[in-house]
């Protein structure tokens, strides 16, 4: 795997990704970030089991590949790259370290094997579709009062997204209860949802 993109892109990418990521080292890969380099795009994957976020950038892929590496070190050194850093990006020594370039500046991260990192089931899923994250943040706000929180009834710890019917109009409905409260909120079906 070898690819060049720019500071602000991975920065921005990093930030959200690194946030997820596993930070005691109760399990070490969990600590890192999946990165995936493919047809001009990156794809960084990051979960602590609870949550997973995935993070898609443009870049100059010359070499596809995937290897993981440590989110929240990775984040720091290019949070400390002066701002139009150009970084170039490789996997060394048969895929045990990571070499991160820009201009003068080298170091290398080692890495795990992919093959440790959990795998998602994103490929099963039926629907696909966006959200803005301000709609996204509405739903969320209106309905996590009632998440319940406690561990025994893990099963009502979320919030239930669905596309439904309301009074004969599609719309994707966000619903959630800790068993003594309940929040239904609505808003319009995104396409792809149904």
């Amino acid at each position: 795997m070898k690819f060049k993109a720019d500071r602000a892109t991975l920065l921005k990418a990093l930030a959200h990704i690194q946030s997820v990521a596993e930070k005691r080292n109760t399990i070490p890969i969990l600590a890192n970030a999946l990165i995936a380099a493919r047809d001009g795009r990156l794809t960084f994957t990051a979960t602590d089991m609870e949550i997973a976020i995935v993070e898609e950038v443009v870049a100059q892929v010359s070499r596809d590949g995937a290897t993981t590496a440590p989110a929240a070190t990775l984040y720091e050194i290019v949070r400390k790259l002066p701002d139009g850093a150009e970084l170039e990006l490789e996997i060394a020594n048969e895929g045990a370290q990571l070499t991160l370039r820009a201009g003068r500046y080298s170091t290398s991260l080692v890495t795990l094997p992919i093959a440790d990192f959990p795998s998602m089931t994103a490929g099963q899923l039926t629907h696909r579709f966006h959200l803005s994250g301000l709609e996204l943040r509405g739903l969320i706000d209106r309905t996590r009062f009632a998440i319940s929180t406690e561990e025994t009834r893990y099963y009502l710890n979320g919030i239930y997204l669905h596309a439904a019917e309301g009074t004969g109009v599609h719309v994707l409905r966000a619903v959630a209860t800790d068993g003594h409260r309940l929040a239904r909120v609505e808003a319009p079906l995104p396409d792809g949802a149904a």
